[in-house]
C-alpha cells in the first residue's frame, strides 16, 4: 500500500509541471505589450476661470436714461423700486413692460400713478421703473413712493400736496417671522383638554 501512495504523488506533480509549461509556451507565443502610463495634468480653478473669462466677453452697457432725468428709490415690504422721471408724453414702463401689462390690476395702476394724478403731471412726464423683489402689491407701493420722491425733485412746492395724501411716508411694516412651536408669528396650536 505505501507504494501506491508514492505512485500517485509524482503523477500529480507531473500534471502540475505540464500545465505550467503550457502556460509559459502560450505567453511566449504572444507578443509582449508595453503598457504606458498616461499622466493627466489637473487644471487649477484659477486657470479654468481665466480661460472662461477670456472666451466669454461680457459687455456691460451703461443705463440709457436721459441726462435731465430725476431719480428716486422707493421701498415697501421686500420690494425695491428704482424710478426715473423725465419729460415726455406720459408713458410708463415697469421692467420694460407696459404698466397695465405688468400689474394686471387697475387698483395697482392707479396706486402708481397717484402722485402724478394729484399734481396733474400725467401727460408731461415719462416714467421708467425697475422693480425687484416681493409681490405685486409691495412693488406697486414701492413704485408709488419712488414716483413721489422723484416728483419732489422737480419742485419743493409739491411737498404739501404729497405729504397731505401720505405719499412721502415710507411704510416700514413687514411680515413678522414664524416662531417655533407656533402656527404663525404668534398664533398658538389648539389646546385639547381630553
Amino acid at each position: 500500500m505505501p507504494d501506491t501512495n508514492n505512485d500517485k504523488k509524482p503523477k500529480k506533480s507531473v500534471a502540475v509541471k505540464k500545465a505550467a509549461t503550457k502556460k509559459s509556451e502560450a505567453t511566449a507565443s504572444k507578443p509582449t505589450e508595453i503598457k504606458k502610463k498616461i499622466i493627466v495634468k489637473k487644471k487649477t480653478a484659477v486657470e479654468t476661470v481665466a480661460k472662461k473669462a477670456d472666451s466669454v466677453k461680457v459687455k456691460r452697457t451703461k443705463l440709457k436714461v436721459a441726462q435731465d432725468s430725476m431719480y428716486a428709490t422707493g421701498r415697501r415690504k421686500e420690494s425695491t423700486a428704482k424710478v426715473w422721471l423725465f419729460k415726455g408724453t406720459g408713458q410708463v414702463k415697469i421692467n420694460s413692460l407696459g404698466l397695465t401689462e405688468y400689474m394686471n390690476s387697475d387698483r395697482l395702476v392707479k396706486k402708481i400713478q397717484l402722485p402724478l394724478t394729484l399734481l396733474n403731471l400725467n401727460d408731461s412726464y415719462d416714467l421708467r421703473i425697475d422693480v425687484i423683489g416681493g409681490g405685486l402689491t409691495g412693488q406697486a407701493e414701492a413704485a408709488c413712493l419712488g414716483v413721489s420722491r422723484a416728483v419732489l425733485t422737480i419742485s419743493e412746492d409739491f411737498r404739501s400736496v404729497l405729504r397731505a395724501n401720505g405719499l412721502l411716508t415710507q411704510d416700514r411694516r413687514e411680515k413678522e417671522r414664524k416662531k417655533y412651536g407656533k402656527r404663525g408669528a404668534r398664533k398658538s396650536p389648539q389646546f385639547r383638554k381630553r
